[in-house]
C-alpha cells in the first residue's frame, strides 16, 4: 500500500469482494468536503457525502449526496414516512456506525439502516468514498458501489 497505509475493514471487504479501487492518499487529515477533494486531485461532485439521520423513534438513515449537495432531512422523513429526521449527535456517529467523524461510508454500517442515495450521484462513473481512514480515500465505480450496499434511489439534496 501507498505510504505506509494499514489496510482498514473496507479495504479489505473490497479485496474481498474482489471490487476493483483506488486509494487516493492524502497528506494531512482532510477537514472538509473541500480539502478532501483537493487533496484526491477529485471535483466535491465525485465525493459520497454520507450523512447520519435519526428520527425521534431513534431509527437510522444514512442520506448520501454528491459531495457538493446538501441533504434536506424533511425528504428524507418524507420517504421514510417518520416524524422528524436530524443529524445525529456527532458525538454518537462512531458507536452507530463504527466509522469517526468525516469517514463514514454507505459500506460495513455498524448498525443496520436505510441507505438512500441522491440520483445526482449517478452522474458520476467514478465517486470516493472514505477508506475508513482520514489518511485516504477510495475510488470505485458508482455500479460497484450501488451492488454492495443496495441503496434507494430518492430526490433528498436541497
Amino acid at each position: 500500500m501507498t505510504n505506509n497505509f494499514q489496510p482498514t475493514p473496507l479495504t479489505r471487504y473490497l479485496d474481498q469482494q474482489q471490487v476493483a479501487y483506488r486509494l487516493l492518499m492524502h497528506k494531512t487529515p482532510s477537514v472538509s468536503i473541500e480539502d478532501a477533494a483537493q487533496q484526491r486531485g477529485i471535483r466535491p461532485s465525485q465525493m459520497v457525502k454520507a450523512i447520519l439521520l435519526r428520527d425521534m423513534a431513534d431509527h437510522y438513515a444514512l442520506a448520501c449526496v454528491p459531495g457538493d449537495q446538501s441533504v434536506d432531512p424533511k425528504k428524507v422523513r418524507a420517504l421514510l414516512q417518520c416524524c422528524r429526521m436530524t443529524c445525529v449527535d456527532l458525538g454518537r456517529v462512531y458507536d452507530i456506525t463504527g466509522y469517526q467523524i468525516g469517514t463514514v461510508t454507505p459500506l460495513l454500517l455498524k448498525t443496520a439502516m436505510p441507505i438512500i442515495f441522491d440520483p445526482l450521484l449517478t452522474e458520476e462513473q467514478e465517486v470516493t468514498i472514505s477508506s475508513g481512514s482520514n489518511m485516504a480515500g477510495i475510488a470505485l465505480q458508482l455500479h460497484d458501489l450501488i451492488k454492495l450496499c443496495q441503496p434507494q434511489l430518492a430526490s433528498i439534496c436541497r
